[in-house]
């Protein structure tokens, strides 16, 4: 008699434990599919400012001749963003390129004459809105990154990771070490 009820509960016991198991590989699935999903809206942001910018930068170009130097890192910059194969080489990229509009801000103050173009107005709108959107992606980014490794390097996210071959980590996007100086711009 003594049977009969301990094996409905090992039954019951098993069932719950196959679903408790198999919930926490899947939420794991699941958070590394969100990682990979707001890295390619990164990338997705990254390509928009690549495509947008260069070619408001190219109307505005007649306006400021003087600033050769800054255009030419723009496009330097956005041409290594688009060489970059690995998701460290387009941080490193983006990182780059923004220091590169850094640098074309600066001329605002510069050559103030610029401002009262409506075309330049234009790109620094775009400017504005574009690094924007992609301040919001980077933080939609992490977010998903830090949920990710949190559950990973903890337990029992860290045998379902060991079971799974799931990455032991994800990457932060972050700012280069260098971005929290103002970049320097000299027209001599």
């Amino acid at each position: 008699m003594r049977t009969r009820t301990v094996a409905p509960l090992f039954l019951l016991l098993a069932a719950v434990g196959g679903q408790g198991c198999s919930c926490g590989y899947n939420r794991i699935v699941q958070e590394e599919q969100a990682v990979e999903s707001s890295w390619s809206q990164v990338e997705n942001q990254l390509q928009r400012r690549a495509d947008l910018i260069p070619n408001l930068v190219e109307t505005v170009k007649g306006y400021a001749k003087e600033e050769k130097d800054v255009f030419t890192n723009i496009a330097n910059s956005r041409a290594a963003m688009l060489g970059a194969s690995s998701r460290a080489d387009k941080i490193t990229a983006a990182n780059q390129f923004d220091g590169a509009l850094s640098r074309l801000m600066m001329v605002t103050e510069n050559y103030p004459q610029l401002k009262a173009d409506a075309n330049f107005r234009q790109l620094m709108d775009e400017l504005a809105g574009t690094e924007n959107r992609l301040a919001v992606e980077r933080k939609r980014y992490n977010d998903a990154v830090q949920i990710y490794n949190t559950d990973v390097r903890g337990i029992p996210g860290s045998w379902w990771r060991a079971i799974g071959g799931f990455a032991p980590q994800k990457d932060y996007f972050k700012a280069e070490a260098g971005a929290k100086v103002a970049p320097k711009v000299s027209f001599q």
